[in-house]
């Protein structure tokens, strides 16, 4: 599975952007698609989850509940993270994730390990 993230850039504070990841195979085998973000010196954090299926359950960082929201196309195969409200400590390198295997617990699908698919990043930066 390939994943290519797209849809970062600078922003200033109180702005939006909407993130992009495109899946290059079939959607049975990415279960589950997440957003992480890593700023630096910091370790790879999560942001937001969504499950592949027919319910589409989403779930989300504490402190992005309300300003960002993950969503997805079946037919294009794309998950995207719309990001509103911005601040200059959502400022990250952003990654999309992939996982064959979903499951409703919260400490599973914050884990890094859990997702075995990655894209190479794009940077986000918000300015004050």
């Amino acid at each position: 599975v390939q994943l290519q993230a797209s849809g970062g850039g600078l922003v200033q504070v109180g702005g939006s952007l909407r993130l992009s990841c495109a899946a290059s195979e079939h959607i049975v085998r990415t279960n589950l698609m997440a957003w992480f973000r890593q700023a630096p010196g910091t370790d790879r954090d999560f942001v937001a989850a969504i499950k592949w299926g027919t319910t589409g359950s989403t779930y989300y960082k504490d402190s992005v509940k309300g300003r960002f929201t993950i969503s997805r196309d079946n037919a294009k195969n794309t998950v995207y993270l719309q990001m509103n409200s911005l601040k200059p400590e959502d400022t990250a390198i952003y990654y999309c994730a992939a996982a064959p295997r979903t499951s409703d617990s919260l400490s599973y699908l914050r884990r890094s390990n859990t997702y075995e698919f990655w894209g190479q990043g794009t940077l986000v930066t918000v300015s004050s």
